[in-house]
Parts: C-alpha cells; sequence; structure tokens
C-alpha cells in the first residue's frame, strides 16, 4: 500500500511539473501574439510581428515583472477599438511594444 501512494504522489508532482510551465508558455504566447497584433493592425501595419512575439515572449521568460506587464496589456487591449487600446492602454504596453 505504501509503493502505491508514493508512487501516485510521485506522479501527480511529475506531472504538475511538466504541466505547469506548459500553461506559463501557453499564457505568454498568447498575450504576446495579441498585444503584437494589436500593435500592427492599430499603429503601424508594416511592424514586424514575429519579432514582436519573440522579443515579448523571451523577455517574458526571463522577468517576471515583464511577463505580468504582458499580461496588464493583453488584458487592458482585449476587446478594445484601436483608439481604446492606443489611448486607454499606453501604461499598461509601454516597454512591450514601441
Amino acid at each position: 500500500m505504501f509503493k502505491l501512494g508514493f508512487f501516485s504522489i510521485l506522479t501527480l508532482t511529475v506531472a504538475m511539473a511538466i504541466t505547469t510551465p506548459g500553461c506559463g508558455a501557453i499564457d505568454r504566447a498568447y498575450d504576446c501574439n495579441q498585444i503584437c497584433n494589436k500593435y500592427e493592425d492599430c499603429v503601424n501595419a508594416n511592424y514586424d510581428v514575429d519579432a514582436c512575439e519573440a522579443r515579448c515572449k523571451q523577455n517574458a521568460a526571463d522577468s517576471e515583472a515583464y511577463e505580468d506587464k504582458a499580461d496588464d496589456c493583453q488584458a487592458c487591449i482585449d476587446d478594445r477599438s484601436c483608439a481604446g487600446a492606443v489611448f486607454g492602454c499606453g501604461s499598461e504596453c509601454v516597454g512591450i511594444v514601441p
């Protein structure tokens, strides 16, 4: 009985360790995608979205403060028009996109 309990706990711990970082990576990718595409749509049609996303994801992976800022920016621009996003989310998004 002890071995089954031990292996169950071990399996659960490993599963959580594997999936938890993945969730953060998915959230970062979603946030960065939304932010960079909104900037392209609303501010600069020639903006390099791929480079923006790569930079954003790397910075968010390296810094929890940056990741939180990207999350706040994405939450602010979500479902806003271009004017609403540009004028209403400047402080949330400064440093994420130019």
